[in-house]
């Protein structure tokens, strides 16, 4: 009798233990409500300052604004004009820029004294996406003036010393040189 009871008993027990293991439920539940908050007040500030932008370029008629494909507004301070030869950069080719930076006001940020003439890789090094796809844009010997909305700037983190959360910025960028990948010594 108690070899019997003992055999049940394991049986139970191996019975048991090729239950598979069941998925513990969180305590609480998000119903997804804080990301669908996060996507509306975002699309509101991107809203805000585009129509601020757009202010900025209606009073200003002297110049001729260009809208990008990437979400920013250009003008020409100086175009090249040898639109053949001159070739804008394509990835990994090397340029020689320096640039300031103005909030939408006018006031300066950063002046050239305090950004130093740059030498970047396309693509391969880092640089806030609007100044990085306004490089691809450019020729040599151009002066070039970018307004970007904060998204395509320094965006919720800012520069994290002087441009704060959220703050579209003007750029001037003057492109001094191009070297082509296929001209590049690095490869």
């Amino acid at each position: 009798m108690k070899q019997s009871i003992l055999y049940l008993i394991l049986l139970v027990i191996g019975l048991a233990g090729c239950k598979s293991p069941e998925a513990r439920r969180p305590v609480t539940q998000n119903s997804g409500s804080y990301i669908n908050e996060s996507i509306m007040r975002n699309r509101d500030l991107i809203a805000n300052e585009e129509a601020e932008i757009l202010k900025l370029i209606e009073k200003d008629s002297s110049k001729e604004y260009i809208a990008s494909n990437n979400g920013f507004w250009y003008y020409y301070n100086k175009k090249s004009t040898d639109s053949i030869e001159t070739e804008t950069p394509k990835f990994k080719d090397i340029v020689k820029f320096d640039y300031t930076i103005k909030s939408l006001y006018g006031d300066v940020i950063y002046d050239q004294s305090e950004l130093p003439t740059r030498t970047y890789a396309i693509d391969q090094e880092e640089l806030f996406s609007g100044l990085r796809e306004g490089l691809k844009l450019m020729k040599e010997g151009e002066v070039v003036t970018f307004i970007f909305p904060s998204h395509k700037a320094f965006g919720y983190y800012g520069d994290k010393n002087k441009i704060g959360t959220n703050v579209p910025i003007i750029t001037t960028v003057n492109l001094y040189s191009i070297i082509h990948e296929t001209n590049n010594p690095k490869n």
